[in-house]
């Protein structure tokens, strides 16, 4: 199929870290930064920032929380919900990231529901999928990739309010990242996955983004990888080498 051209999409992931004094910090240097216009920007607080970065943040740095649950409202004690992130003006919401999964226990069945749910609120939602070393190395890594998407497509409707990040949970945080030849070959039989079983249109306009480790040191060589649409930026989204991040992206 002909590759349309792709909006290059870059997160950052600040988990659980942060506080005032830095996060302002750190949003002043992105406001200031000269960050390349062709790349769509987004930052993921702790849910406690996320309306204090939404007013503190420049126009063109998109805010997305890191999480939330399958059910409108009730008694879910600590639980966001898809509806009061979008109340808040909050456009992304981070879905079946590797924590939520392994350090949460949270289940493909589980996320499939909150990606259906946040996508009918009305949120974007950035899809995650990767698999374990012991995975990959048992040869497994597109079995593990393909259930995890299986559990959560029958719920998308709109394709376009939905990106993709590939993470193998092997390279996060642990200073081992997937090389270039690597991430390209999931990303591009995620595609084709894709193609075969929602749409060649939907396979060819997708942003299929990268995350495991990305700093400035490698990004530059797998943003130059055909399948790689960005990247899902851990550590290095907290320091000033954010901003090379992005822009490696750049068109």
């Amino acid at each position: 199929f002909i590759a349309m051209a792709r909006t290059p999409f870059v997160g950052g992931n600040w988990k659980c870290n942060g506080n005032k004094e830095s996060i302002r910090k750190l949003l002043g240097l992105l406001n200031a930064a000269d960050l390349n216009s062709s790349v769509e920007v987004v930052v993921a607080p702790p849910s406690i920032y996320l309306d204090f970065c939404q007013s503190f943040a420049a126009s063109n740095i998109q805010i997305s929380a890191q999480n939330c649950h399958d059910q409108p409202k009730g008694a879910f004690t600590g639980a966001n919900s898809a509806e009061m992130i979008k109340d808040m003006n909050i456009p992304y919401v981070i879905l079946g990231h590797s924590e939520r999964r392994s350090v949460f226990g949270e289940s493909d069945e589980l996320i499939g529901n909150k990606v259906k749910h946040a996508l009918e609120v009305g949120l974007k939602v950035i899809l995650c999928v990767g698999e374990q070393l012991s995975e990959r190395e048992a040869g497994n890594t597109m079995k593990v990739v393909i259930s995890q998407l299986e559990s959560a497509v029958p719920g998308i409707t709109d394709w376009n309010n939905v990106v993709i990040a590939y993470e193998p949970v092997w390279a996060i945080g642990t200073g081992k990242t997937a090389s270039p030849q690597e991430a390209q070959e999931v990303h591009k039989e995620i595609r084709e996955w894709i193609e075969k079983n929602v749409s060649s249109d939907v396979a060819s306009s997708l942003r299929i983004i990268y995350g495991g480790s990305v700093k400035k040191a490698n990004s530059d060589e797998l943003s130059k990888c055909e399948d790689i649409d960005g990247f899902l930026v851990g550590g290095a989204s907290l320091i000033p080498e954010f901003v090379d991040i992005i822009n490696s992206m750049a068109q």
